[in-house]
């Protein structure tokens, strides 16, 4: 019974005969093929206008070079204080940015407050060299802990954005989790509500590997793309990441697959409430459930063959966690079956 992660699960099927299908021949390399050229049309139209788009290897350097591209000097961006980007990306968009900030911003359950991002954006004033100065900022959606930013939340944090003219990042590692927790189109949940570029996952729900910088405005695409190629991210037969992404899109499998794990979450999420020997932590709204469990019911679990994580209570968490307690991370996936979320059930009763 695996609920490890949503990384831990394999390639969907459909994804898997596509890399097969187009492994033979030979096609124009450096994202110059026909496949490639299809799935930029296919983003486009996904996302309801012109994008350019540039595939990446991972979600790190999804987001470090979309960092990169709106740098500064003395340049500071801000994510939440809980944030992928600043927890658990060991400094590269530090790395590849020369030295970009990162200023964390508090929030209730993983997002932004756009109260206290306005202050955090206050405390650099852009005339002020010795603190630096305000470069972008950057929310996850999902977030870390299985969350989502609804559409009037998108929309608070790009106020603030517009009003001290900073380009709004989106980190989309699971993408789809949120669009279908949301039920709105892509072009909804980003450019309509002010974000400028997004980092667009598709490793975490179903994709071997394959991420994506998607960029609204492609007059930021020639800049770019010596950004990418200067990042090592310029792969020669990128049409095995384009494969993915036409595979991925083909009959909607991404939201397919995207609204099936939220549903196996639900589920766990429903058995955690009834359960008498552990308890739900907050709402999860896609495809991560977190649990409060006590040590012997968390080693009890892992004895039965449950693989989880432990995990830090997010700050301003409000509820009691006595000393033998702990919060857990159960995720879900394209992967999971009902048969495994039932089995876990039954042990949690």
């Amino acid at each position: 019974m695996i609920f490890a992660s949503d990384n831990w699960a394999g390639a969907h099927p459909a994804i898997a005969a596509a890399l097969s299908d187009h492994a033979g021949g030979f096609a124009r390399a450096y994202g110059n093929s026909d496949l490639d050229r299809t799935v930029t049309d296919r983003f486009s139209k996904i996302f309801e206008r012109e994008v350019a788009v540039f595939f990446v290897s991972t979600g790190t350097a999804a987001n470090s070079l979309s960092l990169v591209s709106v740098n500064k000097p003395g340049g500071v961006a801000f994510c939440h204080r809980e944030a992928h980007m600043t927890e658990d990306e060991a400094g590269a968009p530090e790395y590849f940015t020369g030295g970009a900030r990162l200023c964390p911003v508090d929030g209730p359950l993983g997002r932004i407050d756009p109260a206290n991002l306005d202050a955090a954006i206050a405390r650099y004033p852009a005339e002020f060299i010795h603190s630096g100065r305000p470069m972008a900022i950057s929310i996850t959606q999902a977030t870390e802990i299985g969350t989502v930013y609804g559409l009037d939340d998108i929309d608070a944090v790009a106020e603030v954005a517009r009003r001290h003219n900073l380009p709004l990042h989106m980190d989309g590692a699971r993408f789809a989790n949120a669009l279908v927790s949301l039920d709105c189109s892509p072009a909804e949940m980003t450019w309509k509500r002010g974000v400028d570029l997004l980092s667009f996952g598709g490793t975490k729900n179903g994709c071997w590997c394959a991420e994506a910088v998607v960029l609204f405005d492609p007059g930021m695409a020639r800049e770019f793309a010596f950004i990418h190629k200067r990042a090592a991210q310029l792969f020669s037969k990128s049409r095995f990441v384009a494969a993915q992404f036409d595979a991925y899109f083909a009959g909607d499998l991404w939201l397919e697959t995207a609204r099936y794990s939220n549903a196996m979450a639900a589920r766990l999420a429903s058995h955690l409430r009834t359960s008498p020997c552990a308890r739900l932590a907050w709402e999860p709204q896609a495809n991560e459930v977190f649990a409060i469990l006590s040590a012997d019911v968390s080693a009890a679990l892992q004895q039965k063959g449950v693989v989880f994580h432990p995990w830090h209570a997010p700050r301003g968490f409000a509820e009691e966690i006595a000393p033998d307690e702990a919060v857990c991370r159960f995720v879900t996936s394209f992967a999971t079956t009902q048969k495994d979320v039932e089995s876990l059930g039954a042990l949690l009763a």
